[in-house]
């Protein structure tokens, strides 16, 4: 594995405003002046966490999803970020994994936000994929995904060393919880986290925290965007996943873990 430079994106994003999301995100992006190997988008980036799928929800070949792909093959980065997509007459909270070449990889939301209505809207995932890039084994999840920890264990056994969680998380939840869990999934599993969250106002007065975040697996925070809009930077070490592993090596020795077999991943190369 090589060092790699996360890049998180973080804006008050339009409500339901596909259009103007994806104007946002395109003046986000423009304005970074480093090389990245990868840009996350927070979940539901081109229109707030909506639970209006019947008007926004789009096909694979929609605005949000075309965009990932062209901008991922423009800049030559990896980029990635969920969306509202349509699929075989179902809804999803899909994330969209946009690599350089145009090739897309996805992993639909399995836990499904319930104190929202998510559930009534949207099928949850059945599935899960390992990506890598640049010889780091990654897992994507989505947002309230991150309060299962036991997916978090398993994927560290499974020689996952990165996490990624587009989140929508809320002022009030984000205040008592968001770092203490980024920080707990990374101490437990010897990870890196990185997560991208949505910030400001949206309608109804619901608030989200902003907080976009990169935890290291030893459990510091390298990277925090507080709740402004703006853009969160990290270089991630590998050798920082050894040495954690190392000091603590609890993955090791959990008896009452029985890890699951290689093939029911979906192991894909991302350049």
């Amino acid at each position: 594995m090589q060092d790699l430079t996360i890049t998180l994106v973080q804006t008050h994003l339009v409500w339901e405003n596909i259009d103007a999301n994806l104007d946002l995100f395109d003046a986000r992006i423009e304005s970074i002046k480093d090389a990245t190997d990868l840009i996350i988008l927070p979940e539901m980036f081109s229109t707030g966490f909506s639970m209006n799928a019947d008007s926004l929800a789009e096909e694979m070949t929609g605005k949000a999803v075309t965009w990932l792909r062209q901008k991922a093959v423009e800049k030559k980065t990896t980029i990635t970020g969920s969306v509202m997509v349509k699929d075989g007459g179902r809804f999803f909270n899909r994330l969209v994994w946009a690599r350089t070449d145009g090739e897309l990889i996805t992993y639909d939301k399995k836990h499904l936000f319930r104190y929202a209505g998510e559930e009534k809207v949207f099928t949850a995932g059945q599935s899960q994929v390992t990506l890598e890039l640049n010889g780091w084994r990654i897992r994507p999840f989505i947002c309230y995904d991150l309060r299962f920890p036991a997916l978090y264990r398993s994927l560290a056994q499974a020689g996952a060393s990165f996490i990624t969680v587009p989140a929508a998380f809320t002022r009030f939840t984000g205040q008592a919880h968001w770092h203490v869990l980024l920080r707990a999934r990374a101490i437990e599993t010897g990870c890196y986290v990185i997560a991208p969250a949505q910030c400001g106002t949206h309608a109804g007065g619901r608030q989200t925290y902003g907080h976009s975040l990169i935890a290291a697996p030893w459990g510091e925070v390298l990277a925090d965007s507080g709740e402004a809009p703006g853009l969160a930077l990290a270089e991630i070490d590998p050798a920082k996943v050894a040495e954690a592993r190392r000091m603590v090596p609890s993955l090791s020795g959990d008896r009452d873990f029985a890890a699951p077999r290689p093939a029911q991943d979906s192991l894909r190369a991302v350049s």
